[in-house]
């Protein structure tokens, strides 16, 4: 259930209730019965950024994105190192 806020016109007395949706609102301050009006708060979720809508999660027709080029297997550190030691073993024999 959501929590609403008042103030009073008249004593400019705040407070906070939780209410249900169907229950109406309040109109007379539990303080001095005097005339209450109901206080907007910001909204507690914001959104912010890009993703948020269907067309940002998709790519434009016609751009093709091209594939990132495969690695070799010499060039990556392990390919390296097994390559020198068997070229080691290779010329110690």
């Amino acid at each position: 259930m959501p929590t609403y806020a008042y103030a009073c016109k008249d004593c400019s007395h705040n407070f906070e209730i939780v209410q249900s949706f169907t229950d109406g609102s309040l109109t007379s301050c539990p303080e001095c019965q005097g005339t209450l009006r109901k206080k907007f708060n910001s909204v507690g979720v914001v959104f912010k950024g890009s993703g948020f809508y269907r067309t940002d999660s998709r790519q434009a027709k016609g751009s093709a994105v091209a594939p990132a080029p495969a690695a070799t297997p010499a060039a990556t550190p392990a390919a390296a190192s097994a390559s020198a030691s068997a070229s080691a073993s290779a010329s110690a024999s």
